[in-house]
């Protein structure tokens, strides 16, 4: 992974800081300190978020995995999406809810581990987030950081450490009261 050299790692930084600041990105909030936690990234609204918040990670020198659509990991942007911590995820398979558990099983496994999740699961409108990200979180007793992107005021970073309760409908009304300010890059596709 790219994280594993420092050469790639210090170079991830000065892009991230090339890249935001171009854009006129004002990075706030502190990088969780926890060894590990879920990290949900939304509001979810274009494919230019994933670099931005790639930036974000690189910026931050965060070693982070994250999910994402099967067919992104194929050719040669494959290899690139592996390389920056991708975990290729088939949403269709009848064994898509095994990716839950598998990744119950990678944080009890792991010392340290910052898995990244859009919890809108597609770029598209949604009208309900999907829940995996506090499943996972709920059966490894994790916390999750709330990273975001307000276009409005041209941020992106982290609000505040969430510690799950164990009531979904509770927390996940909670969750989406921090992000409902919040402004995607395509306004129109916001919840």
């Amino acid at each position: 992974m790219i994280y594993d050299s420092s050469f790639f790692r210090a170079l991830m930084y000065f892009l991230s800081l090339l890249i935001l600041r171009i854009g006129g990105w004002r990075v706030v909030g502190e990088l969780p300190q926890n060894k590990k936690y879920v990290a949900i990234a939304a509001p979810h609204t274009s494919n230019w978020d994933f670099p931005l918040f790639m930036a974000l990670v690189g910026y931050k020198k965060m070693r982070i995995r994250f999910l994402g659509k099967h067919t992104l990991f194929k050719g040669f942007f494959g290899r690139l999406f592996y390389w920056l911590g991708g975990i290729p995820v088939n949403r269709s398979s009848p064994l898509a809810g095994d990716v839950i558990e598998q990744a119950i099983h990678v944080f009890k496994e792991a010392d340290e581990l910052i898995l990244g999740i859009a919890p809108e699961g597609t770029r598209s409108n949604v009208s309900k987030w999907k829940s995996g990200f506090y499943r996972i979180a709920v059966a490894a007793d994790v916390p999750i950081a709330q990273a975001y992107i307000d276009t409005r005021r041209k941020e992106i970073g982290f609000g505040p450490m969430f510690i799950p309760t164990g009531d979904l409908e509770k927390d996940l009304a909670a969750i989406r009261q921090f992000y409902s300010d919040k402004i995607g890059i395509r306004p129109a596709r916001n919840q």
